[in-house]
Parts: structure tokens; sequence; C-alpha cells
């Protein structure tokens, strides 16, 4: 991490897992755990326990995001949930374009910029996920298609839009997979992320840009993960939902 130029960030995506008891259980446990300074530290769990997140985490370093967005403010759009609503919760930041939403909810590029369009303007801050399949890894193609992913989402935005984001690089084969991307790889990828990012904008704008890793990061692999320079922190799957294991990674970002 390049801590001169970039906070680090680490979030934790709990995905379709816990409920509201289990949520105040988890963050109960959180936070006599969590005491780190100089790492922004954000929980994203499900709609429905947003609110206990909220009111629990209130006056703590956590902040609580969500895991998606529609990109109308209302409408006949069965089952979502607006950007705005979520501000009106008091979400701070909303996960957009994560693997799973494209690979089950058919998100693509497009609905990718719509949605970041809306978050921003509801005030949020965008957690765009970024990442390729296995066969496009095997095929050589990381750098096509982290570009071309990156390059549609940031589509029509301002710098000082851009400069608003978070993005996490996933690799989606090395997702609740149990494999994870190499230090060198990840850190490979995330560079080639913000070089894109400084051909579309600026090099000082990218420099600016945190970027996390997402596939599969732990309490065991962390600390290499982050000794990487480019690497600015991680989105958590699996490990985010175990206090004592979700800690030592903030930890291991706020060294």
């Amino acid at each position: 991490m390049n801590r001169q130029l970039r906070i680090p960030v680490i979030a934790g995506n709990w995905k379709m897992n816990m409920g509201k008891a289990q949520t105040a259980e988890l963050i109960g446990a959180l936070l006599p755990l969590i005491r780190a300074e100089g790492c922004r530290v954000i929980l994203c769990p499900t709609f429905t326990s947003l609110s206990t997140a909220i009111e629990l985490s209130a006056g703590s370093i956590i902040a609580v995001g969500a895991q998606n967005c529609h990109w109308e403010k209302t409408g006949a759009y069965t089952g979502e949930i607006s950007a705005n609503m979520l501000t009106e919760l008091g979400v701070s930041h909303v996960i957009i374009g994560h693997s799973e939403r494209r690979q089950y909810f058919g998100e693509t590029d497009e609905t990718v910029n719509r949605r970041i369009n809306a978050a921003l303007a509801a005030g949020l801050t965008p957690i765009v996920c970024v990442g390729e399949l296995q066969k496009e890894r095997e095929a050589g193609l990381t750098t096509q298609v982290c570009g071309r992913q990156i390059e549609k989402a940031l589509s029509g935005l301002s710098s000082g839009e851009v400069g608003k984001l978070i993005v996490a690089y996933e690799p989606v084969w090395a997702i609740g997979t149990g494999l994870t991307a190499t230090a060198e790889q990840a850190n490979q990828a995330i560079r080639e992320i913000r070089e894109r990012i400084a051909e579309l904008y600026s090099r000082a704008l990218a420099d600016t840009i945190c970027i996390l890793y997402g596939g599969s990061m732990n309490a065991a692999n962390c600390i290499e993960l982050l000794a990487q320079p480019e690497i600015d922190g991680g989105l958590i799957g699996g490990a985010s939902l175990k206090a004592v294991d979700f800690a030592a990674i903030v930890a291991a970002a706020a060294i």
C-alpha cells in the first residue's frame, strides 16, 4: 500500500448471510476488536440488517454499506432498492457490479455504470467491482477484461466523480473457491487497472484511487497481499463473517 497517497480500506461483504440477531452478535464481537487508526472499515450486510448495523456501529470507526442499488429513484422495479432509500437509512457505501450480481442477476457493464451514477447522485461511495473469469485469465485476457470493465463503468464520469470511488479487483475464479491470486498476480492486475484509469483521466487521479483485492483474502494471507504496493485493502467475503479473522485483516491493513 502507498500510504502517502491512499488510506487503506477493509470492507466486509456479508453476501446473503446474517439476519438481524446474527448481525447484532457479530458487530458486538467486532467493536472491541477493531480499534485501528489509519484504516477505513466498512461492513456490507444484507438489506434487512442494514438498520441494525447502522445503529450498533454508530460512533465507531465502522461505516455501513449495501450490496447493491438500483439506478432509478422510484418505479416499478419489484424487489429493488434505490440509492436514495439507502441514503435515507444512513448507509454511506454501496457495492456495485460484484461478479455474483453479474453472473446470477444479469448485471452488465452498462447497468454497472447506471448504478454508479445513481449512487453518486445520492451521496453514496460506490465500491466498483471488476475482474476476469478463469478462462479469461488462462487466455491471457486479464488486462483487456478489467480494462474494458473499468472503462465502461466510468463512462461519462467526471474526474471529481471518479475521485469518490473505491475499486475492487475480484478475480472471479478466486471468489468462494478457496483459490487466491498470488500476491504478485493481484498486485499486477491492480497496477494495470490503475494504469487504465490514468489513461482515461490522469496519473494524479489514478494514484489517489483505492483499489482493493477481493479474491478470498483472509487472516492467513492478508499480510502478504497487503504488503504489495498497489493493493490498498480488501473486499472480504467469508472471513468477514468471523470477528477474529476480520479484525486480524483490519489490523494488518492498519500496520
